[in-house]
């Protein structure tokens, strides 16, 4: 094969493994690739200003298109912009193959300026870290990367790119990477045992999370859950992994405190876990929250995290969608009369249940927020993506656009701030075809306001709304629950969780950056702020304040 420079035959290998779209921000060491860049065909860069950004806009877009997203950084200073939201692609198993440049392999006993150890800074928020040395290994490494990253369980993954090795000439063949497939059954044997272990449980409960929704497994799901008549709580989980409707769903698990996970499933005599792991809260219980005598089996591609944490009856390491499908037909064939009835039964009380609550929902408060949501769900049908980072008022929006269909609903994951808005700039990037709406908090979207002048800059059509309670709601409560746990008594809140002076023009600065803007104080202004933002052509803002 002709040799060409490396900087043009690696872009050559990432259109092989159809990455044609990349997100960055520039810099000087990457300067001969990004002009090898704007000179490829059917090849795009779309510019954050901001290397925090180029990361949670990645995010958004692997995460609506279900494939792997291309994010370039600048040497170890935009790298270490862009960990904190690679952490939350990490947690979120987010398959992001990200590369940098550095000046090059000949400097580096310089120690000079912007000299840093890229694959050591990388390193403990990817799945895999490597720096090329060899311009005869350049697309090889990139191929193995892309491996990595798509293969169960995903992830980020990261390739320092010298600058010296890419201008070298490069005669490697241009080939698609290879992904191995993980659609593996369990043994006859293995569900048989699961299925017994499961069968005779009278509160039986099932834990799933995105490990479900990776696999396409929700049908599978919600079959194994009503043959057993058990509620299903979604633990660390962010995509609809089953429907909000459903009468079994019975939410989230705690996010931040063990003892609220513990509440829900102490009384479960039957435990299945599928596709995660248990539990994520950042103040774990310590000692097992599963009952005495309790019988657990625990469902997931990665054997690491099965039985990570608790000891189970029955590890798989599987496909949970193939799992999923064994297990019910197992349980459709096995289950005796009195079980099916004893299942059918708790399935109708949930079902009785969920039609009660339904009607005493009754209309909404009145709010700017719940006039807004109540609108937006009128005028759209529920047809829309949403990209939720909302956290407090998370509840209202999915009152109103309840997460029911897979690629509907993203949640933010990770702990750290500043998802909501890149996400749905990536998400609409993704699904052009599709509204999208990104919801953050007032100090979330702080974190990344920039990705709206992305959005305008290369024309996506996001939309956006700032649910302004003028604080760090979030942490008013996780203190408020600090106290009672050490008997503090309740005093004001701590001045560094407010963010009400000076007041943020929210609308004003979206304005500045290119997009629509304004601000609703009151109900009726709310209804007339969704006709705006849907009939806006570009990307537009919404302020609700609450």
């Amino acid at each position: 094969m002709e040799a060409t420079p490396g900087r043009e035959r690696l872009i050559e290998q990432f259109k092989a493994d159809g990455l044609n779209v990349m997100f960055g921000n520039p810099g000087t060491v990457e300067q001969g690739f990004l002009d090898a860049v704007d000179a490829a065909e059917d090849f795009r860069y779309v510019l954050a200003l901001q290397e925090t950004v180029a990361a949670g806009i990645a995010d958004g877009y692997a995460r609506a298109t279900g494939g792997a997203a291309l994010l370039q950084l600048h040497s170890g200073v935009g790298l270490g912009n862009g960990i904190g939201m690679l952490y939350q692609s990490l947690r979120g198993h987010t398959p992001l193959v990200v590369v940098a440049g550095d000046a090059g392999v000949r400097y580096d006993a310089m120690d000079a300026q912007m000299a840093s150890d890229l694959v050591a800074m990388a390193r403990p928020v990817t799945k895999y870290a490597t720096r090329v040395t060899d311009p005869r290994s350049v697309l090889r490494t990139v191929r193995r990367a892309v491996k990595i990253a798509l293969t169960p369980p995903r992830g980020p993954v990261f390739v320092a790119l010298p600058m010296d090795v890419l201008d070298e000439l490069n005669s490697e063949p241009v080939l698609a990477a290879t992904v191995p497939l993980t659609d593996v059954s369990p043994s006859p044997e293995s569900v048989g045992r699961a299925a017994e272990l499961l069968a005779s449980a009278e509160r039986p409960v099932l834990l799933v999370g995105d490990g479900v929704a990776l696999s396409g497994a929700q049908r599978e799901l919600a079959a194994v859950a009503e043959l057993l008549g058990a509620d299903v709580y979604e633990v660390d989980s962010s995509e609809v992994n089953i429907a909000a409707s459903h009468p079994l769903r019975r939410g989230q698990t705690g996010h931040m405190f063990g003892p609220h996970s513990k509440e829900l499933i102490g009384d479960a005599d039957g435990v299945l876990i599928v596709g995660t792991y248990v539990f994520p809260e950042v103040f774990p219980e310590l000692e097992s929250p599963f009952k005495a005598g309790a019988k657990v089996v625990h469902i997931d591609l990665n054997a690491y995290e099965i039985a990570k944490n608790h000891p189970v009856d029955l590890g798989l390491a599987a496909d949970p969608r193939q799992a999923l499908r064994a297990l019910a037909g197992v349980l459709e064939r096995q289950l005796s009369p009195q079980q099916r009835a004893a299942a059918a039964a708790r399935l109708d009380v949930r079902t009785r249940e969920r039609v009660r609550a339904a009607g005493a929902a009754g209309e909404d408060d009145g709010t700017p927020m719940a006039v807004f949501l109540r609108t937006l769900a009128e005028r759209t049908g529920g047809d829309l993506i949403v990209f939720d980072e909302a956290l407090t008022t998370s509840p209202l929006v999915t009152r109103y656009l309840p997460a029911e269909r897979p690629g509907d609903y993203h949640l933010t994951r990770g702990g750290s701030l500043g998802v909501g808005f890149p996400g749905a700039v990536g998400a609409k990037l993704a699904r052009p075809d599709r509204l999208v709406v990104g919801f953050a908090g007032d100090g979330g979207s702080m974190y990344t306001y920039q990705a709206l002048w992305t959005a305008a800059r290369h024309g996506i059509d996001a939309k956006f709304v700032v649910c302004n309670n003028r604080k760090y709601r979030l942490l008013d409560d996780n203190i408020a629950q600090y106290w009672r746990e050490r008997d503090i008594p309740e005093h004001g809140f701590p001045n560094s969780f407010d963010l009400s002076h000076p007041e943020i023009d929210f609308a004003g600065l979206a304005r500045s950056l290119g997009a629509g803007g304004m601000r609703v104080e009151k109900p009726d202004e709310a209804v007339a702020a969704v006709g705006r933002m849907l009939s806006h052509p570009g990307p537009f803002l919404v302020d609700v304040q609450i």
